[in-house]
């Protein structure tokens, strides 16, 4: 573990289960370490983690207080904590700490369709709030693709994307309001329920991705959208990366709002195969998949169709209807559990780069894993020039585990020469933290340091994730 972390004292553990149980019910508080074993991570690999000295369930605000209070009374550490969904080790226990597991707050405490908005605490899975939203006839864009596992609260917390963010943005644009736990245990209220609202500086969009380090999300005031129309796909054939890059840019360029715009290569293609016997072409060295989801929506299909004839697509198949969509859309659904099906473990990265690069960054990526012989394959939201090479390999064999690591750092510094960032949506944890203070510099490095120290002076929260 990190040298710079916080260590509780050795015999703090008895006196902190103590001092936890006295502000919360007997079974909130996990302190066998079978159990709490289970709480250490989440599911990036290459990250290290420790052993919570407890995993702490609560149930209301005031439990959180309690823990927070206690937690800064004895100088232990506490690690939030939602689904573990999470990619980057930002859940990631440290040896002695508290996991503060947000899971059991899972209510939705409001919907409004007068203000479009939903009032939900930090444990509410990201399906079900789009599930009872869209039952009022209102949408909550954001759709990672753990949407079915993953919590609200966690996809505050790493500032989360998924495949439909060309159009409606990332969980950031949705967020209007916080209520935040500080390290003291101090109630903090930002942000608003209106429409609009500039009163102060933007503490809000300050918590949004910073993966519990500078505070406790409890409560989130979201935006809500009118339910979309059902959407409708299409799918093209490239002979090269290559072209499908350039399809996406004509794409954009002609001023068209796809609702999704995702991409996969060969390798990807050829497994979800593997998988799901989609029936894709495996001569195809890219596929795109193009969707609409306006009144429009056949219009603009078409005229993707003929952009991608431009390009050179060798094959374009618009779906008939809702249904042929839905499964066109299924097969990049497939895409990541199809890699991870090809070899024993997987490391995804997250690097975003200008959509005018994203050939670049593909055949890079290719060149990359012939230099490591290794195989890589990239699945993409090609809209927005977010890209999620996967390098496939095992583990046990530690030659390959070597070369899948440099292969990781080599597809990072490639989206940095080619002017994008470490990370579209996955967060930076402990995965990326290296890498975070090479895409800030020393002045921005030191500037985000001063939030934290301003926020968490005892360095308690979530300590050696970010930097």
């Amino acid at each position: 573990m990190d040298d710079d972390l916080p260590t509780p004292p050795r015999d703090v553990r008895p006196g902190l289960l103590a001092r936890l149980r006295e502000g919360l019910p007997a079974e909130a508080v996990l302190s066998d370490p079978q159990v709490t074993a289970s709480y250490s991570r989440d599911m990036a690999g290459f990250c290290a983690a420790g052993t919570p000295a407890a995993v702490v369930l609560p149930r209301t605000v005031e439990q959180v207080q309690h823990v927070l209070r206690t937690a800064t009374a004895l100088r232990v550490p506490v690690v939030p904590q939602g689904a573990r969904t999470g990619l980057s080790g930002a859940a990631n226990a440290s040896d002695g700490c508290i996991v503060l597991s947000l899971v059991r707050m899972d209510r939705i405490l409001e919907i409004s369709a007068v203000d479009r908005i939903a009032v939900v605490e930090p444990g509410v899975v990201n399906a079900v709030l789009s599930r009872a939203v869209a039952a009022q006839g209102l949408s909550y864009p954001p759709d990672p693709s753990s949407w079915e596992q993953c919590t609200i609260g966690g996809n505050i917390g790493t500032a989360s994307g998924g495949l439909c963010c060309v159009k409606y943005g990332v969980t950031a644009e949705y967020v209007l309001s916080l209520d935040v736990v500080l390290a003291d245990g101090r109630l903090l209220h930002t942000g608003r329920r209106t429409a609009k609202g500039v009163a102060g500086y933007d503490l809000t969009r300050l918590f949004v991705g910073s993966e519990g380090s500078l505070g406790v999300v409890v409560q989130a005031v979201l935006a809500l959208r009118p339910a979309p129309p059902r959407h409708l796909a299409l799918a093209a054939e490239f002979p090269s990366a290559a072209a499908a890059c350039a399809a996406v840019c004509a794409v954009m360029e002609a001023g068209l709002t796809p609702s999704l715009l995702e991409l996969m290569d060969r390798t990807t293609v050829r497994a979800v195969n593997a998988l799901g016997r989609m029936g894709l072409p495996d001569t195809t060295e890219a596929l795109l998949l193009a969707a609409f989801d306006g009144p429009h929506a056949p219009q603009e299909l078409a005229a993707v169709e003929k952009l991608c004839t431009a390009a050179g697509a060798t094959a374009v198949v618009p779906a008939e209807d809702e249904a042929e969509s839905e499964l066109l859309l299924t097969a990049r659904r497939m895409a990541l559990p199809a890699l991870e099906a090809l070899r024993p473990a997987t490391m995804i990265d997250d690097v975003c780069v200008p959509r005018s690069r994203l050939a670049e960054m593909l055949d890079g990526t290719a060149a990359i894993a012939r230099a490591h012989d290794l195989l890589i394959g990239v699945c993409a939201h090609a809209g927005d020039g977010n890209t999620h090479p996967v390098v496939c390999f095992d583990p046990a064999d530690a030659d390959e585990a070597e070369r899948a690591r440099a292969s990781f750092d080599a597809i990072m510094a490639l989206g940095l020469e080619l002017g994008g960032t470490i990370t579209g949506e996955h967060g930076v944890g402990v995965l990326k933290k290296e890498w975070l203070a090479r895409e800030l510099g020393p002045v921005g490095l030191e500037m985000q340091r001063a939030v934290k120290q301003a926020f968490d002076p005892l360095g308690l929260l979530n300590p050696g994730k970010l930097f």
